[in-house]
Parts: C-alpha cells; structure tokens; sequence
C-alpha cells in the first residue's frame, strides 16, 4: 500500500483496500472533473448560479475523493458518498425534467456528458454502499 507519512509518522493518505475503493476513486474524480470542466457551458446556459453550482459539485466529488484517500475517513462517510451522489442524479432531473430523455438528450443531441457523469455517480452509490458494508 502506498503512503505518504506526516512528521510524527501517521500516515495521512493510503491507497484503497480492495478494487471497490478504487472504482469509487475513479468514479467520484470522474464525476468530479467532468462538473469541473462544465462551468463554462454551465454558465452559459444556466447563468451564475449555474455555474457556481456546477463547480461545488466538482469540488464536492473531487475533494470527497480527496477525503477518502486520507487518514480521516471514517466508515459512516461512505452513507454519505452515496446521498452526495444520489442527491447529484435527483438536481439533474429536478432541473431538466422527470423523464429519461433529460438524461439522454440535451437541445436535440445526445447528452454524453450528462449520461458518463450520472453513470460514475451510479457507481459511485454502488461501490460506497458495497465498501460501507464490507468495511
């Protein structure tokens, strides 16, 4: 496992243990990133507050993710990965609508960026409710 180590020798951050924790990582700094790089047409199309939203989600996976690496993650934080996620999928639809063409189509296109980024925060629930269990 590979560490970094403070000056009192505590290690502060840590690989995951297992390929779950690891699909977790990939899927909350997908996520992550992809909002991220979003806030420009976030706030194109959505104005300020869209945008300001788009880059505290991207902030939230990203340093969520962050978390999880160190030395203060606690079990009872993967609950919370998993409502973090969850409530991500539930604003998308509370904002484009309630039906699955909301997911998939954005002004006529296929919306790839809305379904990679809603697909990583469903693995995301996925794998933190699984390491929650198994932790």
């Amino acid at each position: 496992m590979a560490e970094t180590t403070t000056a009192t020798g505590a290690q502060a951050f840590s690989t995951p243990a297992n390929s779950a924790g690891y699909l977790a990582v990939i899927a909350g700094l997908t996520t992550g990133i992809l909002h991220l790089y979003l806030i420009p047409g976030a706030l194109a199309t959505a104005g300020t507050t869209g945008g300001v939203l788009f880059a505290l989600n991207g902030i939230g996976f990203v340093g969520g993710t962050v978390l999880y690496l160190s030395k203060y993650w606690r079990k009872e934080l993967f609950i919370v990965a998993a409502l973090y996620a969850l409530a991500s999928i539930v604003a998308m639809f509370m904002v484009h609508g309630w039906t699955i063409d909301s997911l998939l189509y954005r002004n006529g296109s296929i919306a790839q960026w809305a379904i990679t980024a809603k697909s990583a925060e469903s693995i995301l629930i996925g794998s933190s409710l699984y390491l929650y269990s198994n932790s």
